[in-house]
């Protein structure tokens, strides 16, 4: 058994096999499996389906295939159809083969002649007219020359125009001349997604970052606002106006008679004009209550220290919750004024009001004491409920020519938030000699000014219990008039005296600063602190 090398069909002798190849490979007509194109040879056949149906991307190799048909055809049919079978797909062979039927070579004429029309396929007249076409042509390679200068031209630059001879020469011009410019559409499309994609996300975030601005601004303001109400700087107004607004509400509520009105109202515009306080908030005589306290009881105490005598002074309707450390201001003056020591630097001076204390800070900074401080309240106190702290007390003894320094306990010292260093350094302060003192010491040491975050006091003493804790006496311009008083008592009960205690677990605010007078200043020592005072330093315990 023979079997053919083109389409494998199996014959039983050579005779046979030399009939298949003439009848269906050689003679019979070929349809192309893809586009029906009929009337060409096998040898066409292969050439066209080689050169027109396969993938662009495939140039190359196409053109090295036509040049193997083109070139490599020899007198012998077979060899050149043995070579183009080898790169021709199964449906060609199928489409060429199954056309005709099988023959044999008894069914042949002696001749050898093809005569019977079963070897003729339906397009047959077909094949005929694409022969009368070609008659022209003078052999097999025109066709083919034909057929490829139709389908292909030289390649061309896509960016420059430019003609190759070949796809090779084409893609290392390419590479060559326009690197620059080989960016796929794909990776074009995404690089403008990208960069689209950036923007927005740009876009995005400036609109976040524009909101988070407006949104930080406004909280800022709001809280600006509370602190210029909280500070009394909200321009609403100063002691005149609160004391005359708090009044009126007492008299719509009936707590107030209106005749009382005009006459309080009658002397806060003289003490005011005079610039004096009026006293009406005063309680005078404590400490030497407390004197009298301590030496015929308090057994529980082991020895106290008092300060120079001292008056107390609460709020009242013009400076409630604002005015503490001014009433702190006039507790202290009011000791130093009982003071001979201190004559020279107060000659002629009584305790001012809340606005003639808010004038004096105001002319110290004219001066040049403490400039930082005085742009933080914008160089104005009068005509405000503008707080004060520590500095500015500390301004104001300066420029009054009194001693004094602030000293600034500025994190806890003791367990659970305490300040032991404070009750210590309190207590060397007026006690200098411990030992061999009695009970009861009154020592000539001015009180001390003690601020704290939101409040201020005067400490005028401290105790040493028999158990060695510390207390401080302390005057709160919180209390009242009519608790301060029964102060006062002969009989004085050991519960008034709670109002006044403080212990170290009392004191647990997270800083506490003093100003604690110590004599008088030069001129010369006045102007030297004037001028250490523009950069404002205190000294930090611990």
């Amino acid at each position: 058994m023979l079997s053919c090398d083109i389409c494998g069909e199996t014959v039983s002798s050579e005779p046979d096999m030399k009939a298949h190849l003439l009848i269906v490979h050689m003679e019979n007509e070929v349809i192309c499996p893809f586009c029906k194109l009929s009337g060409v040879n096998y040898d066409e056949m292969c050439f066209h389906i080689e050169t027109a149906h396969f993938e662009q991307n495939e140039l190359e190799r196409n053109f090295e295939r036509i040049n193997t048909v083109q070139y490599g055809i020899s007198d012998n049919r077979k060899d050149s159809s043995l070579q183009c079978r080898a790169d021709i797909n199964s449906s060609v062979h199928s489409a060429c083969a199954s056309n005709q039927p099988k023959i044999s070579a008894q069914s042949l004429p002696k001749d050898g002649t093809l005569k019977h029309k079963d070897f003729y396929s339906e397009n047959l007249t077909e094949s005929r007219k694409f022969l009368k076409s070609t008659e022209k042509q003078s052999d097999r390679t025109k066709i083919k020359e034909s057929i490829y200068e139709t389908m292909y031209s030289p390649p061309e630059c896509p960016f420059c125009g430019k003609i190759e001879d070949n796809s090779q020469d084409m893609e290392t011009h390419v590479k060559t001349k326009h690197a620059d410019l080989l960016d796929t559409p794909l990776e074009g499309v995404n690089r403008v997604q990208c960069s689209r994609d950036l923007e927005l996300a740009q876009q995005l975030q400036q609109e976040e970052d524009r909101k988070r601005r407006s949104e930080e601004s406004r909280q800022e303001m709001e809280e600006f606002q509370k602190l210029q109400r909280q500070y009394g700087l909200d321009n609403s107004g100063g002691y005149k106006q609160q004391q005359l607004r708090n009044m009126e509400i007492e008299v719509n509520r009936g707590r107030m008679h209106p005749s009382e009105f005009h006459r309080r109202k009658a002397d806060m515009m003289e003490s005011l004009a005079i610039g004096v306080d009026d006293g009406k908030t005063k309680t005078s005589g404590i400490m030497e209550a407390l004197y009298r306290y301590y030496q015929n009881a308090a057994t529980d105490v082991r020895r106290v220290w008092l300060s120079a005598g001292v008056d107390h002074f609460h709020s009242s309707f013009g400076d409630k919750g604002w005015g503490c450390g001014y009433r702190n201001f006039q507790m202290l003056l009011s000791s130093l004024l009982q003071n001979d020591a201190y004559d020279d630097s107060l000659k002629g001076m009584s305790v001012p009001c809340i606005p003639k204390i808010q004038s004096m800070i105001e002319d110290a900074w004219k001066e040049g004491f403490d400039p930082q401080g005085a742009s933080q309240l914008n160089d104005k106190l009068q005509g405000t409920k503008a707080w004060i702290g520590a500095c500015e007390i500390y301004t104001l003894l300066t420029s009054l020519r009194i001693k004094c320094r602030i000293v600034d306990f500025h994190k806890s010292t003791g367990p659970l938030g305490t300040h032991p260093r404070l009750f210590e350094w309190i207590l060397s302060y007026y006690a200098s000699e411990r030992e061999g003192s009695p009970k009861v010491v009154c020592t000539s040491k001015p009180p001390i000014y003690l601020q704290h975050q939101g409040h201020s006091r005067t400490v005028v003493g401290i105790e040493e219990k028999k158990n060695r804790t510390l207390c401080l006496l302390v005057f709160d311009p919180g209390c009242p008039s009519r608790e301060m008083q029964k102060l006062l008592k002969h009989d004085m009960e050991v519960s008034s005296l709670k109002q006044l205690r403080k212990f170290v677990g009392n004191l647990k605010h997270k800083q506490y600063q003093i100003v604690a007078v110590e004599g008088v200043l030069s001129s010369e020592e006045k102007i030297a602190r004037r001028q250490a005072s523009q950069v404002f330093t205190a000294e930090k315990i611990p």
